[in-house]
């Protein structure tokens, strides 16, 4: 059964732990800032993300801390509104974390962390040198949404310059997720890492016949999970009946339905489960050709 909370009925530290481990994961932005008198600053914010690109926007958000002050980052946009915005790969991880700690405003977490200042071409602030992606960035607008301690505030950015690591790109030009190897933040001390087997692909969906074309008996399928459906949905003709008996004709499924007439196997589960098999295998036209044999 599911609980059901109001964050009425909890303190802000209480509920944020809730959306800080189920909003995830969260792509971090590693923000390089300068203040008015040239002092600057890096810091890791996973409250980010891009909101369009044309122009070209990313957000991220830098919450007020446990005393209700302004982050470091935040004080020096607001003195010098430009930042740069660098990803974080695995192999940087560790040294992002520790730009996180809370060093005196005019201490370089650059130095602190080890990371290599890097000049950018447009913007004040320097560029993370290890990072394989950095995005040089005007701010256009801080929209505080709040004023006490955990309070975050907009800072609505314009990408106006770009810097890629050629390693990253595949042959096409295209990034290579597996290069760029990024880190995503989780609830806790957890992180994730987007690269390996953590990596899936899923196609883009087409104006399908949807899942409520499916027959009742497959859409309440104990066997077949709602990715299976989902599959099944994005099919835009269905089968005929004369493709369902040329299917069923060509023997494929003899042996499934010579296991259901001797008792062993209930058929609807059998021919669910060869479905489920070539779903996997994104053989979906077969897969609604097994599902529609049982009836045919």
């Amino acid at each position: 059964m599911t609980q059901t909370i109001d964050p009425a009925d909890l303190q802000p530290q209480e509920f944020y732990r809730l959306l800080n481990s189920t909003v995830a994961p969260r792509p971090i932005a590693f923000v390089s800032t300068v203040s008015q008198e040239g002092h600057v600053n890096l810091a890791p914010y996973s409250f980010f993300n891009m909101f369009g690109f044309n122009p070209p926007i990313l957000v991220f958000s830098p919450t007020r801390n446990r005393h209700g002050h302004k982050k470091h980052s935040l004080l020096n946009v607001e003195e010098v509104p430009e930042v740069v915005i660098n990803v974080v790969s695995h192999a940087m991880v560790e040294q992002t974390s520790l730009a996180s700690a809370e060093f005196d405003r005019h201490v370089s977490e650059f130095t602190k962390a080890g990371f290599t200042e890097l000049p950018s071409e447009r913007v004040k602030p320097p560029r993370v040198a290890e990072a394989l992606v950095s995005f040089e960035c005007r701010v256009r607008q801080l929209l505080p949404v709040g004023d006490g301690p955990g309070a975050g505030t907009l800072v609505i950015c314009e990408v106006i310059l770009a810097h890629v690591n050629p390693a990253i790109l595949t042959e096409k030009g295209t990034i290579d997720p597996h290069r760029l190897d990024l880190v995503g933040r989780l609830g806790g001390d957890w992180y994730v890492r987007a690269s390996h087997d953590a990596l899936f692909e899923v196609g883009r969906p087409q104006m399908g016949a949807g899942v409520d074309a499916l027959p009742a008996n497959v859409r309440q399928s104990n066997i077949l999970t709602g990715n299976d459906l989902g599959k099944l949905g994005s099919i835009r003709t269905l089968p005929t009946a004369d493709d369902v008996a040329a299917y069923r004709a060509s023997g494929v499924l003899n042996e499934l339905f010579d296991e259901a007439r001797t008792g062993c196997q209930y058929l609807p589960d059998l021919l669910h489960l060869r479905a489920k098999q070539l779903l996997a295998e994104n053989n979906v036209q077969e897969a609604w050709l097994t599902l529609l044999s049982i009836t045919a």
